[in-house]
């Protein structure tokens, strides 16, 4: 009898998941996926400011952040902030064309899709067991 290994073993799917993607069309194919697949709450954010003031309203169980926003073209400052929230903060999915541009260290924050990409493939990202840091395995969280 085969059995199944952790990692073959899908996580269900977040309830909550903020988008911050300043491309109307790509952002809707986003959230129509996301719910499509059973994704509870999907919020979508155009800028860094309207990312800022979701974060305040509430914590979400990912972020799916383009990093070169209108705004700004560093969008990875929000995965700076986010992380500041320790072992509980959002899981991070970058999202950009241009996955070079990205610092070493800040991509290190979370798994990188590059665009364009199939909306079914960051669903099954989600569903992925999410993988903990150094820091979390060496605390035992």
């Amino acid at each position: 009898m085969a059995t199944n290994s952790p990692s073959d073993t899908l996580a269900p799917l977040p309830s909550h998941v903020l988008v911050v993607e300043d491309d109307a069309v790509l952002g809707l194919a986003i959230e129509q996926a996301l719910e499509d697949a059973g994704v509870e709450r999907v919020e979508i954010c155009g800028s860094t400011e309207q990312a800022l003031a979701a974060l305040r309203r509430g914590t979400p169980k990912v972020i799916v952040l383009d990093v070169h926003l209108a705004d700004r073209d560093d969008g990875w400052a929000i995965a700076e902030l986010v992380t500041t929230l320790g072992p509980d903060s959002p899981r991070i999915i970058f999202s950009t064309g241009k996955p070079d541009d990205i610092p070493a260290n800040v991509a290190a924050m979370g798994c990188i899709m590059e665009k364009p990409y199939d909306t079914a493939t960051l669903v099954k990202v989600l569903r992925q067991p999410r993988r903990r840091g150094i820091i979390a395995r060496l605390r035992g969280l």
